[in-house]
């Protein structure tokens, strides 16, 4: 399968769902991946690409490495084997990976092509499709990055072989995100349907990639609609800022998120405790977690303001509609969002 993705000034590219196929470039290409999937899948990988000159970077296995210093293991690596601006980088891993190597190649010689080929289930679904790059820092998540769009994504769903399940479930998070934003059928799909069964993660992957696309055509750098898929990151965020990103994955922090935004969204009322509570019966179904410890809760109310979505001290916050739609919002009071973090005090 293929979707086509197609954003403002003429930029186009496929991405292709399906197994790996013979990938040949006549320029210098480099691969960024980590340990994990390097022992796993990297003799695969480079069984599948002709290149003028191939190597491999390795750069630490983590969240907490998606830092600078990481970065500049990539920047290096491209220098010693003088990559030019024709020269090619692929990522080869999870979303971290994914994020660096964007950057890395948004900022190498003020830009040169990237390819995505992700291997986690949240990479393949969600952080390999629509160009954000970026790197944290002590003050939150992706502060330092850019727009640099790939110019094609291979998804061959061989690489969840081997993902751990926890892994798995990680990438479910995302799905389920983008059905509570913007499919009720494909939600309610969700819930009859086995996604440990291979057939149903596939069609779930195809679903959840045609989503994204769709909103990235309409909004490339997240001046509106895009923002709606970030529902569940706000109130992410801050918790593995809190955790020092080594307790979560990135899609149990979301799976999280999303339940504090539905709280919200209940508060509010838009949405029921009903449909609340079908969202959190589908994360608790894949062993996402639903709760968290919230030990000051005015500490992490001030954490939103450290979002790049935050502008003019005001938080903007994605809250569901139902199940199938949402509001994008930054006219919420204090109070609300005080009342909701209390439910999560400890």
């Amino acid at each position: 399968m293929i979707v086509n993705i197609t954003l403002p000034n003429n930029t186009t590219y496929d991405i292709t769902i399906d197994s790996l196929k013979q990938l040949s470039f006549d320029r210098k290409v480099v691969i960024v991946t980590n340990p994990t999937v390097s022992g796993f899948h990297l003799k695969y990988l480079k069984n599948k690409i002709d290149a003028k000159e191939l190597s491999i970077v390795t750069v630490p296995d983590g969240e907490e490495y998606k830092n600078m210093a990481t970065l500049e293991l990539i920047l290096e690596h491209c220098f010693e084997h003088k990559l030019n601006r024709s020269s090619l980088l692929i990522a080869f891993g999870g979303g971290v990976i994914g994020d660096m190597t964007g950057f890395a190649a948004s900022i190498y010689q003020r830009g040169i092509d990237f390819i995505q080929i992700p291997t986690t289930l949240l990479s393949q679904v969600d952080a390999s499709v629509g160009g954000k790059t970026g790197i944290n820092n002590r003050f939150g998540k992706n502060l330092v990055g850019s727009f640099h769009q790939p110019i094609a994504v291979y998804i061959d769903p061989f690489f969840l072989t081997t993902l751990p399940k926890r892994e798995v479930s990680a990438g479910i998070a995302e799905i389920v995100k983008m059905a509570v934003t913007f499919n009720k059928e494909f939600f309610s799909w969700l819930e009859e349907n086995d996604l440990n069964e291979e057939s149903n993660i596939k069609k779930a992957i195809a679903k959840s990639v045609e989503t994204k696309a769709w909103v990235v055509s309409q909004d490339e750098k997240e001046k509106g609609l895009r923002a709606a898929l970030n529902y569940g990151h706000t109130f992410g965020h801050v918790i593995e800022n809190e955790t020092n990103y080594d307790t979560y994955l990135h899609g149990e922090a979301v799976g999280i998120g999303m339940v504090m935004a539905n709280n919200l969204a209940v508060r509010l009322g838009k949405m029921s405790q009903e449909e609340a509570l079908r969202v959190k019966n589908l994360l608790e179904k894949y062993d996402i977690p639903t709760n968290y410890s919230i030990k000051d809760v005015e500490s992490f109310y001030e954490h939103f303001f450290l979002d790049k979505k935050s502008l003019d001290n005001k938080i903007k916050f994605i809250i569901p509609k139902g199940i199938g739609g949402c509001e994008i919002t930054d006219a919420i009071s204090k109070d609300d969002v005080i009342e909701v973090l209390k439910g999560f005090q400890s």
